[in-house]
């Protein structure tokens, strides 16, 4: 197989040349794993560029190292994919977290006013066909949903300011009636679908590959005990038949696990992990259980030890299995912090909210009432965009539970309204154990960033994030201050305990 690149480098921007380099390449692998590793790694060469790049390059090779993971994920990418979702989907995947085109921020500043962000959250309905404890859902009826009309002309607002990847979620997204029929009007872009699964049965898998652009991840908690005690009997194992049914049709398809107190020795274990690996999972999402809605139960939530658990972990998986696994928090330090207010991405709710994070529910702005354009660049977004980075340590990266007094000094600075009732009970009612709760993951996490070479790599890694250079350097000193208070006080009670 040969990869034509020469050409395309002045013809098309970069992230299209990386979808089409590594589309050309994913299409035609075959069962000679070190001839595939060949392919895909002389397509990332080709499309490396600037230090950025270079860095993610060369985690890439490390990655595809000979039996390494990497190669046996391309691997179950043959065996598992049929090609053309290989094409539409992995590879647009692939290019557009890793190969973004380093002239797009310019171009879209220049056209739009603001740089949009490459990734759109959107909950056409929030109805649900389970009754899970502790969720909302069930309260919900279809009068609740957004009309297609306004489903459609959200995401081609979108696309036209150059977002192409959108997660849908919900409520149970495939209980939407127009939810494929809309998204096969805009195959340009690729989507993943959070699912409990229920819903996907053999016309809906065969529809899935057709399209090529969309792949269901999968909510699952753990094992059967597990999951069926929150959502009813029998809901583990459709999740367990979908999954067979997702592999045998040729979809990609990952998992989502929300990580509790309760199950986190569960999820985070070899027999959890190479079970879905086995069913056919390509990656997966790690979501810490997060205190919203009216009245959390906050003894869900993982301890800052755990939440460190956790961090180790992942590492652990992403050396040694052939999955990716994606953890939202402890994935500050690849993402340079928090991703919200239209940074990285932003969620648009079923009443057309829009909300500058999936756990942030409060809004200024309605795409009933202002474009997305101007929702993007209403001052909320703005005001969160500026406090970026929240930390230097970006193992801290989250104004919600790592810094919830900014976060809620935001909200109240720009009357920002909550979108459900109880939206604002973390930082009010809620706001002492919230407090103790951040005091204890800075604990943890700035020994993990002294000791384990993230200041180092993470903060090299965060001058190419797109974050503004003096709110990094802002951001340092305060850290760095904050440290020599912290060993200070270390010295003072030292000498305390030896008298």
């Amino acid at each position: 197989m040969a990869i034509h690149l020469k050409g395309w480098r002045d013809m098309m921007p970069r992230r299209t040349l990386a979808e089409k380099a590594l589309g050309q390449a994913l299409k035609y692998l075959g069962d000679d794993p070190d001839k595939n590793a060949g392919y895909v790694l002389k397509a990332v060469d080709h499309i490396a560029s600037g230090e950025k790049q270079e860095m993610i390059r060369q985690w890439f090779h490390h990655w595809m190292r000979e039996n390494g993971p990497g190669r046996q994920f391309l691997k179950r990418v043959v065996d598992n994919t049929h090609p053309r979702v290989r094409q539409r989907y992995v590879a647009r995947m692939v290019a557009s977290m890793f190969f973004r085109d380093p002239e797009a921020p310019r171009r879209a500043r220049k056209q739009f006013g603001i740089q949009p962000p490459p990734t759109m959250l959107i909950s056409p309905t929030m109805r649900c066909n389970y009754r899970c404890q502790g969720c909302y859902a069930g309260s919900y009826e279809r009068k609740d949903d957004m009309d297609p009309e306004t489903f459609d002309r959200v995401l081609s607002q979108a696309e036209e300011m150059g977002i192409n990847f959108f997660t849908i979620l919900g409520g149970e997204p495939f209980i939407y009636p127009h939810l494929l029929e809309v998204i096969e009007k805009h195959d340009k872009s690729f989507y993943q679908v959070y699912t409990n699964a229920s819903l996907i049965d053999e016309k809906t898998a065969d529809k899935l590959v057709e399209l090529g652009n969309v792949a269901p991840q999968i909510s699952i908690n753990g094992p059967a005990e597990i999951t069926d005690a929150v959502r009813g009997k029998g809901s583990f194992d459709k999740c367990i038949r979908a999954m067979d049914l997702l592999r045998q049709t040729g979809c990609a398809f990952g998992f989502s696990s929300l990580v509790t107190r309760r199950n986190m020795d569960v999820i985070c274990s070899d027999q959890w992990i190479d079970f879905l690996v086995g069913k056919g999972a390509l990656y997966g999402w790690m979501f810490l259980f997060m205190p919203v809605g009216n009245d959390p139960d906050m003894s869900l939530m993982p301890t800052p030890e755990q939440r460190n658990q956790m961090r180790r972990f992942q590492q652990y998986v992403r050396d040694s299995k052939p999955v990716l696994l994606v953890d939202f928090w402890n994935d500050g330090v690849l993402s340079g912090g928090c991703i919200a207010g239209g940074r990285l991405y932003f969620h648009v709710n079923h009443r057309g909210d829009v909300e500058p994070c999936i756990f942030c529910h409060f809004a200024t702005d309605n795409i009933h009432e202002k474009s997305l354009k101007e929702a993007l660049n209403s001052s909320f977004f703005r005001s969160i965009r500026s406090e970026q980075p929240f930390c230097y340590n970006t193992l801290r990266p989250c104004p919600m539970i790592d810094h919830p007094q900014t976060m809620w000094r935001i909200i109240r600075e720009n009357n920002a309204k909550p979108t459900h009732e109880g939206a604002e009970v973390m930082f009010t009612r809620l706001a002492p154990e919230m407090a103790q709760y951040a005091r204890g993951v800075q604990q943890v996490m700035d020994r993990a960033w002294q000791e384990e070479g993230y200041k180092d790599w993470a903060a090299r890694w965060m001058q190419h994030c797109g974050l503004a250079p003096e709110n990094i350097e802002r951001r340092r000193r305060e850290f760095e201050q904050n440290r020599q208070r912290a060993d200070e006080s270390e010295i003072v009670h030292a000498r305390v305990r030896s008298n």
